[in-house]
């Protein structure tokens, strides 16, 4: 709709009668107070002579005399024309007009955001960047110097936040930058911080020495840079993708970037380098191409085999990555992924089917790992690592494939030259062809590889899971690296987590297992389908200890406020063929616990020949069963506490899987849709009725304060807890 209402604007803008802000109110009922304030960006967008001057003065390099040339400039500024903008308009690149822009002395001012609402003085360090001003606003003047009038910046660090929250870029990152700027205020460094969201901790006043409510682009961040005389260098790597993008761009800008050199942050970022980078540190991974042409991936696809993975590069949550299973969906995916990343290369390569998935937190300096922690995820490989639920440390991994692992993340660390927070994903085992004449009773040789799929030259969203699983804040240890200052863990009984533990005493976590789950908002998503893939759904996530995997697990799988079913409910079972031999064995846990199953129709037949008893039930669009139960009534009519859709893209029921997961997220029913979730979730409720997790028999409040003894309660015997 508001691109529409932008159409319209511009035609009344261009001299087109029938539009403008009366007609756009008729149509829409927006309040002409927003649209009139709208229509100016129409008006100067359509202005070509404006846009033909501008243009002619940003190409001269010697002349920048055009009439009135510094106050169209700062019409377009106050307008909200970005320098990017402005550079596509005119056919110039962005410093180009940047440099033309400073030239003109069209700078924008630095204001103070009133906390006090006009009441009293405020004097919070909250500041925003507005061209709506003629003077700076400023409560520290005195620790500024002066020259000719111009407030002089004081230096420091500047450290980039995580921008807005959004799927996969969210309150993980922004404790990483609130630890970041913790480390660097400690070690007596002055810091700025960039972030646009104030519901985050590093926007408190107490944070940052200086605080910007800015958005996180190339323009904003060198306006703060320059204005504030950031003398350190500016922190890329703790607020996610947003900040990482803007490595090399600040780079070539003349920002110091701390850490790993931007050069290498773009090979690691660069799928095709990074991918020829890693074959010749003769690093494994999985075989892959660099997309140059259609024809030449649907090649690289028949040569390999479906199905494969497209791959863009500089992404945010997997953004446009896909398994492509034939032809027809590897040309619909590539074109999407060609827009999602434009400017870099788009990789395609071959999807492993049944590897495990590991990734390494770790922090190098100079190239040489410092600490490290390894953590598994439970679903098979082809889940967003942010919608996966990890393990630290790993539990069903060899301690072969654990060992290579190491040895890879060494070899990527040396040859990227890192200097700050890394973290590697690899696949372990798995199939990529058909079986071989040399394999036999399950044993093939790919089951023992180990390949990397992708390398982030930042801190990733496990990192405050693994600070707190392990004891020490890889975020604060990553800062102190980029600001050169000593490293040493914080805690004296907790030292850095080595790469190569000397014994099984070195592994932390020790003596439990820290599980993190993931937390979705399908049911506030109207229409999504709540299911799991290579892009990221997530939008929180839950982490707990537990004596053992099962433990953990059941207590964050619980914590993320799903309902599991009681002795007697009713769960509704519904498995694509190529899963239901793997899906048999936490079926039948299921009936010995006391479940009632009921299952749609194969996958009834499937059970019952084998010995778990189930009722069947139609699929939502089956009109030909009218004597069997609906799919979909039995999960509206409440006796379903649990529903496990295991769906194959293969299937030729996807309307009907899609509606029973869709009416379980919109029933707030608990939903499995990852047969090994399945598996671990059985054995775990199997365990927890047998009595084996203590842990999850909770007492009040009030019952466990009169239970706890006085020496072992972090408060006084009288105080309010």
């Amino acid at each position: 709709r508001i691109w529409k209402i932008a159409q319209a604007l511009y035609r009344g803008a261009s001299g087109d009668s029938r539009w403008g802000v009366d007609a756009v109110h008729d149509l829409s009922k927006i309040d002409k107070w927003f649209l009139s304030r709208l229509f100016p960006i129409a008006t100067a967008s359509a202005d070509e002579n404006l846009w033909k001057q501008l243009s002619q003065a940003i190409s001269s390099t010697n002349d920048i005399s055009c009439p009135n040339l510094k106050e169209q400039f700062l019409r377009l500024k106050k307008l909200g024309f970005s320098d990017k903008q402005i550079a596509t308009r005119c056919n110039a690149t962005e410093t180009a007009v940047r440099t033309t822009r400073l030239s003109l002395g069209v700078e924008p001012c630095v204001k103070q955001i009133d906390t006090l609402a006009g009441e009293f003085a405020a004097a919070t360090n909250y500041l925003y960047t507005t061209y709506h001003g003629d003077e700076d606003d400023d409560d520290d003047d005195s620790a500024r110097a002066h020259r000719g009038g111009r407030k002089m910046a004081r230096g420091g660090v500047l450290v980039l936040g995580s921008g807005p929250y959004r799927i996969g870029s969210s309150v993980e990152f922004d404790w990483c930058a609130v630890s970041a700027m913790r480390a660097l205020r400690a070690a007596g460094a002055r810091g700025i911080m960039i972030n646009c969201n104030p519901e985050t901790v590093s926007t408190d006043y107490d944070v940052s020495d200086r605080l910007y409510f800015e958005e996180l682009s190339l323009e904003r961040v060198l306006d703060v840079y320059d204005r504030e005389g950031v003398d350190v260098g500016v922190v890329v790597s703790m607020g996610g993708q947003i900040p990482q993008n803007l490595a090399v761009p600040l780079d070539k800008a003349g920002a110091h970037v701390l850490g790993t050199r931007p050069a290498m942050i773009d090979a690691a970022e660069d799928r095709s380098k990074f991918s020829a980078l890693m074959d010749k540190a003769g690093v494994k991974q999985p075989r892959w191409a660099e997309l140059e042409s259609e024809e030449a991936a649907i090649t690289f696809a028949k040569s390999v085999g479906y199905p494969v993975l497209v791959r863009p590069s500089y992404v945010l949550s997997g953004a446009a990555m896909a398994v492509c299973r034939d032809e027809q969906g590897l040309l619909d995916h590539l074109h999407k992924a060609k827009d999602v990343s434009k400017e870099h290369p788009v990789v395609v390569s071959k999807f492993v089917r049944g590897a495990r998935e590991l990734e390494v937190d770790a922090v190098a300096k100079d190239g040489q790992v410092i600490c490290a922690a390894l953590h598994e995820h439970i679903e098979d490989a082809g889940v967003h690592s942010g919608d996966a639920t990890l393990m630290l440390p790993p539990q069903t991994l060899s301690a072969y494939a654990l060992q290579r692992a190491r040895d890879a993340t060494r070899e990527i660390a040396k040859s990227l030259q890192i200097s700050g927070p890394l973290n590697v994903q690899f696949l372990i085992g798995g199939r990529e062809g058909p079986p071989g004449s040399n394999e036999l009773d399950g044993s093939f040789e790919s089951m023992n590889a180990v390949r990397v799929i992708e390398c982030n030259l930042r801190a990733s969203r496990s990192v405050p899971f693994v600070s707190k699983s392990t004891g020490v804040d890889f975020a604060d240890v990553a800062t102190r690296v980029l600001a050169g200052y000593p490293v040493a863990p914080t805690d004296p009984d907790h030292p850095l987590p080595p790469l190569y533990p000397s014994s099984t005493e070195h592994i932390r976590p020790k003596n439990f297992v820290a599980v993190k789950a993931p937390m979705f908002s399908f049911a506030r998503l109207r229409g999504a389908d709540p299911t799991l893939g290579v892009e990221m759904a997530s939008t929180g996530e839950v982490a707990c200890f537990g004596a053992d995997a099962h433990e953990a697990f059941l207590k964050a799988y619980l914590s993320t406020n799903t309902k599991l079913p009681k002795k007697g409910d009713a769960v509704l079972l519904s498995f694509a063929a190529p899963y239901a031999h793997r899906a048999l064995a936490p079926a039948y846990q299921l009936y010995e616990l006391g479940y009632r199953l009921y299952a749609t129709q194969n996958t009834a037949d499937y059970l019952n020949q084998r010995s778990v008893p189930c009722e069947k039930v139609a699929f939502p669009t089956d009109e030909s069963t009218q004597d069997a139960l609906d799919a979909a009534e039995v999960l509206k009519d409440g006796s379903v506490r649990l529903v496990v859709n295991l769906h194959s893209p293969e299937s030729q029921r996807l309307a009907d899987n899609y509606l029973i997961r869709r009416t379980a997220a919109d029933y707030h029913i608990a939903l499995i849709t990852n047969t090994q979730l399945f598996e671990t979730l059985a054995i775990a409720l199997a365990r927890h009725n047998h009595g084996d997790f203590l842990a999850l028999k909770p007492a009040s409040l009030f019952h466990h304060y009169k239970m706890e003894k006085n020496e072992d309660a972090w408060t006084d015997v009288d105080e309010f807890h």
